[in-house]
């Protein structure tokens, strides 16, 4: 029989979380069973319980930033073993045959991927995410979380991570680079870590000066507040990388007059109107504007392994299951520094 465990579920889009028994698939040949220990908040989880996005299952228990130990495994398991430290990410399964998984791009699966919560199941089941004492998942897909990293402060890692590594890694952040971080909070604090551990001179901008301070703190060398005019002119010309992480309806030609000729501005936030750009403003000087979509599963293991070696975890605030509720109204209020993260002990007990 399937075993349960103990889990927060959403009963619809505008009620509160629900403590249920949730029910888990028995382990198959290459499954794992992961002791959750910490599970992140992410800005995505708020959008698709509210049901902003579309699609949305209910009950849902969401959660795609895991941190654990693996706690039994199946048989044919070679890549784990009871006791390890674990992560889970975005994704919990894909096809592997496909050219996208084979090029390590499982996020684009064709048959297609299938993500950690409110997905379709090859099976046809609609998958349940972390906000839960235990979960099951191919072995595959879950990362080795190295001994230097707290699993508290590595679970945002599995999606706020690797969403920024990945944009900085593909368009060259490092030593000689200049990087303009728009947006300091669950993804945007990571990305000033991630860009100044590789090398590149980092700058942040957010509306207001209130998170100068905290972003120096970050590891930014100067902030700009994007509402004084003055401030955004003097920067024009600054910038090899611009990392947009909020979801907000910019004016794209104000910031793409920031950057260098050759010069990307690349969005991983999600805002509701479409990008306005004159073909001229990218023509002139050769920018590109670009998106990024997290990455696949051995870049972030590479992601782990960096953020290891350079010391890196995100900036948490640590909250129980009966307060997630409230944690969600103030991401959307933009009241967290800079993540928060559910102690999962706290579910069911």
């Amino acid at each position: 029989m399937p075993r349960t465990t103990p889990a927060l579920a959403a009963p619809g889009p505008s009620q509160p979380f629900q403590t249920v028994e949730l029910e888990r698939r028995d382990l198959r040949d290459d499954d794992i069973l992961i002791d959750i220990a910490y599970v992140g908040i992410c800005h995505s989880d708020i959008h698709t319980v509210r049901d902003e996005w579309g699609a949305a299952h209910y009950p849902m228990t969401p959660g795609h930033e895991i941190a654990g130990v693996v706690a039994a495994v199946g048989p044919g398991v070679t890549r784990h073993k009871v006791g390890d430290r674990v992560g889970v990410g975005c994704m919990v399964d894909s096809c592997g045959e496909c050219e996208e998984c084979k090029d390590g791009f499982e996020q684009f699966c064709t048959k297609p991927a299938v993500f950690t919560y409110n997905t379709p199941a090859y099976d046809g089941s609609i998958t349940q995410g972390g906000y839960a004492r235990q979960i099951v998942v191919t072995e595959r897909f879950a990362l080795k979380i190295p001994d230097a990293l707290g699993l508290d402060v590595a679970a945002p890692l599995l999606c706020a991570g690797i969403t920024t590594y990945s944009p900085l890694r593909r368009w060259g952040a490092g030593p000689g680079t200049k990087v303009a971080v728009v947006g300091v909070g669950g993804l945007g604090h990571m990305g000033v870590k991630l860009a100044a551990a590789l090398g590149a001179t980092v700058s942040t901008i957010s509306r207001t000066m209130d998170k100068a301070d905290d972003a120096r703190a970050l590891g930014s060398t100067e902030h700009i507040a994007s509402s004084d005019e003055s401030a955004m002119r003097a920067a024009r010309r600054s910038f090899d990388i611009i990392l947009n992480t909020v979801s907000a309806d910019l004016d794209m030609e104000a910031y793409l007059a920031l950057l260098r000729p050759n010069g990307v501005m690349v969005n991983v936030g999600l805002p509701t109107s479409r990008y306005a750009v004159r073909p001229g403003v990218l023509v002139g000087r050769n920018k590109v504007l670009a998106g990024s979509n997290i990455g696949g599963l051995a870049q972030t293991q590479e992601m782990l392994d960096f953020c290891a070696e350079h010391g890196i975890g995100a900036t948490i605030e640590m909250i129980g299951a009966d307060e997630v509720d409230t944690a969600y109204d103030n991401v959307v209020a933009g009241k967290v520094r800079y993540r928060y993260v559910i102690d999962t002990s706290t579910i069911g007990g």
